[in-house]
């Protein structure tokens, strides 16, 4: 089973969509703009050197801690293979994989370090409800850390984009072939941007630095 879809079929998307807005585990798009979300530096070389380090395949969800300069301080992956689009089950695999890479923040008054996560997916860069539900648990694991909630990228067929800012790129996508850590990558030619908003079954690699 591959997770990530397109958009709803016409036959129940509603019936879906409210059984998880009930539980308030989804971000709309306006929801993840409003949150003020930290634009990412160079979004390019941070997607890229993730996509070295674990070699994403579809329904891979890769977390990075950045210290305040944006240097990768951890990160790790795994395959999420739940058929439910629920923020509260990715809240729980987020902050089980967080609490075995990086020690909590929970002391500081201020966050000093920020989470963001990169999902390879099917379909196209455009929002999709399960998109929602992983922003809704990524800000809740970085919550419950004590970190800060950084940005939700894609990584489709099409490339990459980081939702709620418009930025994007070719490559690499989720049919690239991850090349060696500092090797030259070509430049990008940028997506056109559309609507956008800002248990773990295996553990795929875990790396750090």
């Amino acid at each position: 089973m591959t997770f990530g879809f397109a958009p709803p079929a016409a036959s129940s998307p509603q019936a879906a969509t409210d059984g998880v807005r009930r539980h308030g585990r989804l971000l709309e798009p306006a929801e993840w703009t409003a949150a003020g979300i930290p634009l990412l530096r160079n979004p390019r070389e941070l997607v890229g050197g993730l996509h070295s380090r674990h070699a994403p395949v579809l329904s891979t969800a890769v977390i990075a801690v950045l210290d305040p300069e944006e240097r990768l301080v951890a990160s790790a992956s795994f395959v999420q293979r739940s058929a439910s689009a629920d923020g509260w089950e990715y809240r729980n695999a987020l902050l089980a994989l967080l609490r075995r890479v990086i020690p909590h923040d929970l002391r500081r008054r201020t966050p000093v370090r920020t989470a963001v996560l990169l999902y390879c997916r099917e379909g196209d860069e455009r929002w999709t409800e399960e998109d929602g539900a992983w922003m809704w648990g990524l800000r809740d694991a970085c919550t419950l850390h004590g970190l800060r909630c950084g940005a939700y990228i894609t990584l489709t067929r099409e490339g990459w984009q980081v939702l709620g800012e418009g930025r994007g790129g070719r490559r690499p996508s989720s049919d690239s072939r991850p090349v060696r850590l500092g090797d030259t990558t070509p430049e990008p030619v940028p997506l056109t941007p559309r609507t956008g908003g800002g248990a773990a079954e295996a553990l795929r690699r875990t790396a750090a630095r």
